[in-house]
């Protein structure tokens, strides 16, 4: 995720990367390579003591983002964390009550935050909503992936393919129970059932799940399994038509005894959100209003995903 961000970010009118450190020397390598203005910090904790930061964004596992995020609020710094934010909740809330204490700015990654596919969702469902589509009656979810890690997540560490901090529910299902609970609010888990290799050690390798969300039944399959690396789906159905997400950020709506109406290009629509997010994560280092997620909104949907891992009904 560092490289893509490092990537994202070249040339950006307003957001500008002076200094990367990693513990694997090839990838700093690689991001020196990629841009030789870079300046190599000789450690995490020397990056963040720079001067003429105004903020840090961490992709290391999950582990050390409390810890690091909360060296960056000592330094006066903004802070953007990769997900999953932690599963050290009790960090994870002493860390919050600070931000609120000191407000300090502080997001969380999640794409779909600046996404064509979320404002739809909240303008049908959302609690401000007129209900253009009616009552809203269900929604689902549907994972599959190839193999887990991904292809281009196969440098990024082992932790990936482990149950203790990764797993495909962590890094992908999240992305999506963000989106419900930002729509709709928190979730509560009805049953839940989770397969894992027998060695112990690896993460889920499917996952079959019923939540409810606002009193709305919620549906997720999720496994390994088939030819494409990264397969999703979320459907929201009501009682007079419903909207799908598919690959991300492709987005469409269909009305009862209408046709489906694509609201753009699945890529056009990911460059596009890519590209507001980046404008809100401006807007946060400047202390304006954005629609990031924060850490408190972050947690809630951590707290979510944990409570499927464990299984349960």
């Amino acid at each position: 995720m560092g490289q893509r961000m490092l990537a994202r970010l070249a040339g950006h009118a307003r957001l500008r990367v002076t200094g990367v450190w990693d513990e694997n020397p090839a990838v700093m390598s690689q991001a020196l390579a990629q841009d030789p203005m870079l300046r190599a910090a000789t450690s995490a904790e020397a990056l963040i003591r720079e001067p003429g930061l105004h903020g840090l964004y961490i992709a290391t596992p999950p582990g050390p983002h409390i810890a690091l995020s909360e060296l960056a609020f000592d330094a006066g710094l903004a802070v953007l964390c990769e997900k999953p934010l932690t599963t050290d909740f009790d960090a994870a809330r002493a860390c919050i009550e600070r931000i609120e204490r000191e407000r300090r700015r502080a997001a969380v990654n999640y794409s779909l935050a600046s996404s064509t596919g979320l404002a739809q969702l909240q303008l049908a469902f959302g609690a401000a909503s007129r209900r253009p589509l009616g009552a809203l009656n269900s929604v689902s979810i549907e994972l599959r992936f190839a193999a887990w890690p991904r292809p281009w997540q196969a440098n990024a560490g082992a932790w990936l393919s482990r149950r203790a901090e990764g797993g495909f529910s962590r890094e992908v299902l999240s992305h999506f129970i963000f989106v419900l609970q930002r729509v709709l609010g928190p979730a509560d888990v009805v049953r839940s059932r989770v397969v894992y290799p027998e060695d112990g050690i690896g993460s889920e390798q499917s996952l079959e799940a019923e939540l409810v969300a606002a009193g709305v039944p919620v549906t997720i399959q999720a496994s390994l399994g088939g030819d494409r690396a990264d397969d999703n789906r979320m459907l929201w159905r009501a009682s007079e038509g419903e909207i799908e997400l598919r690959d991300w950020f492709g987005v469409t709506q269909q009305r009862q005894g209408e046709r489906v109406q694509s609201l753009g290009d699945a890529e056009t629509l990911r460059m596009n959100g890519m590209t507001d997010q980046l404008g809100h994560w401006a807007a946060m280092l400047e202390g304006r209003s954005h629609s990031l997620p924060g850490f408190a909104e972050a947690l809630a949907v951590q707290k979510t995903i944990e409570r499927l891992l464990v299984g349960q009904g």
